[in-house]
Order: C-alpha cells, then structure tokens, then sequence
C-alpha cells in the first residue's frame, strides 16, 4: 500500500492532508480517473469486438492491434527472449 501510494503521489495523481495520514485526490488525479473511466466504458466493450471481425474487414484497430504484436514479436526476437 505504501509504495502504491508514492508511486501516485510521485506522479501527482493524490497529495497529502498536512499533519494527517490522510491523501486527497488533486485536479490532475481527478481528470486522469475521469479519462480512463471513459476510456474503459467506451472502447473496451467495443474493441475486443472489432478485433474478432473477420480479417477482411479489417478496421484501424485490428490493424495497429496486428502491427503491436508483430513489433513485440521482433523485439522478443532480437533480445532472444522468444524460444
């Protein structure tokens, strides 16, 4: 829990209450939740779906999809991680 909560006040995410063990969210932490509350609502019901679609129909997602693995699949490759 400790380091959990220094990584997000390194990043700036929460603050500390002076003189209290208590954290409160900051500006930044509150649009950063927001953000990726809206990412998770709209685009990963969706995605997992659009990457399913049948390869001739192949949208922008399930292309960068396609090229992201292909790129770790390399560099596994080239560091000799991959067996």
């Amino acid at each position: 829990m400790t380091y959990d909560l220094r990584r997000l006040r390194v990043h700036g995410l929460i603050e500390r209450v002076p003189h209290t063990h208590r954290d409160r969210v900051t500006d930044q932490g509150l649009h950063t939740a927001t953000f990726l509350t809206r990412i998770h609502d709209r685009l990963l019901p969706t995605g997992p779906a659009h990457l399913t679609e049948p390869v001739s129909d192949r949208t922008a997602l399930r292309a960068t999809a396609h090229a992201y693995q292909n790129a770790i699949d390399n560099l596994t490759r080239q560091t000799g991680l991959a067996a």
